[in-house]
């Protein structure tokens, strides 16, 4: 990015960039010089200059030979700008807590291709303040550790659940990691991110094809919280209790168990969980 483009996404417009850099490259100049050298036209220049001076990006002296222009230098500039910016989130913030959501239902977004949905994983990990919980697979691991890592130092408690369970640490995951098998089909993945039991990203990956989602619909949200949750729970129970969790239902407990898992039964599923050898 050039300068007067980083600028201009400062706040500046595109003449003001233009002779700001202008007066740091000369020291000082006068209006004439300020037109000639940036090509702005001389009949806006000074009102250009004199933006500058009220913004604090430039001073104005006086000499004998009229008034001169001086840049403010770039490093003073930016934490003149940076505190501005501060000021106005803080200003910001503080109107929009009174403001509240409609009576309207919350809508559910589809996120059209990976490159938004990365983005939109990036976001809510960054907004994230008290929690996360994670049920993820290595590729998506990798790509969004560096920002869950930056969440997790700045004192978000991060609870990941590894799909994959992995054999030997990857060094992606953050937070408490817990690995257990519960990756939802061959050549397919999944990737789910609650953040403060509030907003949800939510995406599966199948052969080239990538369904997401973003929604702080409570329902939605919750759920999704509560199959994290419950598959650490069952896991963890399955791999403490390993060949006495049989002892410790009834036959007709397991009857209905075994009806929720008609692919192979209960115990065969939390032996595929758990690693655990369950009878």
């Amino acid at each position: 990015m050039d300068i007067p483009s980083a600028l201009q996404n400062l706040g500046f417009s595109d003449y003001e960039a233009r002779a700001y850099v202008s007066l740091v490259r000369a020291g000082s100049l006068n209006g004439y010089e300020t037109a000639k050298d940036s090509g702005i036209p001389r009949a806006n220049v000074y009102a250009v200059l004199e933006r500058l001076v009220e913004r604090g990006a430039a001073r104005r002296l006086k000499t004998r030979g009229g008034a001169r222009y001086a840049a403010l230098p770039p490093d003073q500039l930016l934490q003149r700008l940076e505190k501005e910016q501060l000021r106005n989130l803080g200003a910001a913030r503080e109107a929009l807590q009174g403001l509240s959501r409609s009576g309207e239902d919350t809508p559910v977004f589809n996120l059209q291709d990976q490159d938004e949905l990365h983005e939109q994983a990036r976001a809510l990990i960054d907004s994230s303040q008290q929690s996360l919980l994670v049920a993820i697979q290595p590729p998506e691991a990798a790509l969004l550790a560096p920002v869950l890592r930056n969440a997790r130092e700045r004192g978000v408690t991060i609870t990941t659940l590894c799909m994959q369970a992995c054999a030997t640490e990857c060094g992606s995951c953050q937070g408490e990691i817990h690995r257990y098998c519960l990756t939802p089909g061959q050549h397919i993945r999944w990737l789910l991110l609650v953040a403060d039991n509030r907003q949800l990203v939510a995406a599966e990956f199948r052969a080239g094809d990538t369904r997401a989602l973003f929604t702080e619909q409570p329902l939605v949200v919750a759920l999704a919280a509560a199959y994290i949750r419950q598959s650490l729970a069952l896991a963890t129970l399955a791999g403490e209790l390993g060949e006495e969790f049989h002892g410790l239902i009834s036959e007709y407990a397991r009857q209905v168990l075994d009806a929720l898992h008609p692919e192979g039964g209960f115990f065969a599923h939390l032996k595929s969980m758990s690693g655990t050898t369950i009878s």
